[in-house]
């Protein structure tokens, strides 16, 4: 598969991720969920991991790397 198509995709699949992690942490949250806010933190990390990659692999045909 085409790596920038491939980023693509994960870049729509963090942004999916994203919505649903929203309301993972309002609920932690509401209900003093220490173990559940601790899990939300860390997919939060792991998203912001994914798509820095994504945007990077995006962006490598841009400066003719």
């Amino acid at each position: 598969m085409n790596q920038k198509l491939k980023a693509a995709f994960q870049l729509a699949s963090v942004l999916s991720a994203a919505y649903g992690l929203r309301a993972s942490l309002r609920e932690a949250k509401a209900n003093g969920d220490r173990l559940a806010m601790a899990d939300s933190i860390i997919t939060a990390l792991g998203l912001i991991t994914g798509t820095a990659l994504a945007i990077r692999t995006l962006r490598k045909g841009e400066d003719g790397q």
